[in-house]
């Protein structure tokens, strides 16, 4: 490794989800390589170093606030990565939702107060809700709904419309809530809270993800940067950096760590038909 420690995680408190796996865990094992104190929190026990695991699942918002509540006596927490999320082919779009938006921010929130003032909280959208501008009216409705168990009955009252595939909806309000809520985080406490919005990635999530995808779909996704799909490591690091105090003045950001895809598309360098075969 490489000497970091101008990044400032050397000593301090993080809090990572989704540590057990993927990016998640490539988040945590650089993390404590450049000196950070990290706990994990995630439904499985993971196998990269930390300081102590807390177990749990996101849909479960009461094992949310309790988890959260155990993670007080680290108080103050300097940064927290919340890494954790699942495609929909797992248990379904509505779990999808409960545990990539509506968990991960019920989470954030339970555990505010253990933040010391000018924290840094990064976490992992897609570049699957580049499209969030197109739904922010009823995204807004319930970016507006802070109960978890509220925002879940409003997802379920109708379901095709306001979770669809569960995974693009989720994504897309974790860019929503990050961009809202940076600015009373930022005004009140000096908090950062931002976002990356990867491409397809080498993980077990992509594995699991990739069995449900048109054959050649991976293969046909232009790689512009690498050449191939990036590794979680390669979209780890972008994670740490931008929640490096040396990031001080970005907040409210989705940083797309897609190879270009993004701005490919938008500027006609790309032809996204080839995503759905030509049509």
């Amino acid at each position: 490794m490489l000497e970091l420690d101008g990044l400032g995680y050397r000593g301090k408190t993080v809090v990572v989800t989704g540590g057990a796996s993927g990016m998640g865990e490539q988040v945590a094992r650089i993390l404590g390589e450049l000196g950070a104190a990290v706990h994990i929190v995630d439904i499985r026990e993971p196998k990269v170093a930390h300081e102590t695991f807390h177990q749990v699942d996101l849909a479960d918002f009461g094992a949310v606030r309790g988890v959260a509540e155990a993670l007080s006596a680290l108080a103050p927490i300097d940064f927290l990565f919340p890494c954790a999320g699942l495609p929909p082919t797992v248990k379904g779009p509505m779990y999808c939702m409960q545990v990539n938006y509506i968990g991960t921010r019920h989470f954030v929130e339970c555990l505010l107060p253990s933040l010391r003032d000018g924290a840094g909280i990064a976490l992992i959208s897609s570049d699957a809700a580049l499209g969030w501008q197109k739904n922010l009216a009823q995204s807004l409705e319930m970016l507006a709904i802070s109960e978890p168990d509220e925002a879940l009955a409003w997802c379920e009252a109708d379901p095709e419309t306001r979770v669809r595939d569960g995974y693009t909806s989720s994504k897309e309000m974790l860019v929503i809530w990050v961009q809202n809520a940076a600015v009373k985080l930022g005004n009140e406490r000096r908090i950062r809270l931002n976002a990356i919005g990867p491409c397809p990635t080498k993980t077990a999530f992509m594995d699991e993800q990739g069995q449900h995808l048109p054959e050649g779909f991976l293969e046909a996704w232009p790689y512009p940067s690498l050449g191939r799909m990036a590794t979680a490591e390669e979209q780890a690091w972008p994670l740490v950096l931008l929640n490096s105090p040396l990031n001080a003045a970005v907040t409210g950001a989705f940083l797309l760590t897609d190879q270009g895809f993004a701005s490919g598309v938008y500027t006609g360098a790309i032809d996204p038909s080839f995503m759905t075969g030509g049509r």
